[in-house]
This record gives C-alpha cells, sequence and structure tokens, in this order.
C-alpha cells in the first residue's frame, strides 16, 4: 500500500518537507517498503491520510534510500514513525518509554488518528511532547 503515499527520495527532499510544512504535522514513516511491519503500517496510513489531510501530511522515506537519518533518529526498527510541526520534532508519551517514535505497526486507523490529533493539538499550543489518548505499556503483555 506505500504507492498511495508520497515517497521522500533524498535527505534534502525529507528537510524541505519539514520545513516548508507551516499549518500542519508532518508524519514520516521511515522504513522499507517490502517490509512486512512496513506493509502494514502503510496500509493504515494510507487509508487515514484522506481523513487527516485538513491537519497532516503523510510521507514514506526508505531507510536504504536515504540512510542520512538512521543514526540522527535512532532508525534501527523496521518501521518507524515520527511526527513533525513547524521544523520541530514532536515526541509523543506511548507509555513505552520512548517518547520519540512509534516503532510498531498500528492496525487501528481510528488510534491512528486520534494520536494524530492529539499531536497537532498539542504542537500549536507549542508543547513538544504530548501523551497518547491511549496507554500502550501494556501492548505485548509478557
Amino acid at each position: 500500500m506505500s504507492y498511495l503515499l508520497p515517497h521522500l527520495r533524498s535527505g534534502w527532499a525529507v528537510d524541505q518537507a519539514i520545513l516548508t510544512e507551516e499549518e500542519r504535522v508532518v508524519c514520516l514513516r521511515f522504513g522499507q517498503d517490502g517490509d512486512d511491519t512496513c506493509m502494514r503500517m502503510d496500509e493504515t496510513l494510507s487509508s487515514v491520510s484522506e481523513k487527516v489531510k485538513n491537519f497532516a501530511i503523510i510521507y514514506c522515506v526508505d531507510i536504504q534510500e536515504v540512510p542520512d537519518f538512521n543514526t540522527m533518529y535512532e532508525l534501527y526498527d523496521p518501521c518507524t514513525v515520527m511526527f513533525f510541526f513547524r521544523n520541530k520534532h514532536i515526541m509523543v508519551d506511548l507509555g513505552t518509554g520512548n517518547n520519540n517514535k512509534i516503532n510498531w505497526a498500528m492496525d487501528d486507523k481510528q488510534e491512528f488518528i486520534d494520536i494524530v490529533e492529539t499531536v497537532f493539538s498539542g504542537a500549536r499550543k507549542g508543547r513538544g511532547l504530548v501523551i497518547s489518548p491511549k496507554d500502550y505499556s501494556t501492548k505485548y503483555r509478557y
């Protein structure tokens, strides 16, 4: 489903996407299009992209094609989603301990829309860290 989402094919394109968007949240999915986790996340992203187009824009970045951000953002997971607003990284407290990114595939479309709405409203108020509407700390239940 990644073919339905716009791709950024260079480090410069990623920087420009983050720098030039003034009114909406920039949601970047870092990963590889052929990865199973990314495919599941891309399906969610492509299905919600039309619903969130007024307050967010979603891009895909292939970490093999654009390795510029791998060390800077610690992109070691198969699929990573990060949020930016007005050239600032917006952290999300998901209850997992890692507030910088979402590093699993979200299958529930409404949950993802809720997170993006929370990021947008918090970022517009000047917050660099927003709290997720759902706590994901018990996601795996060991």
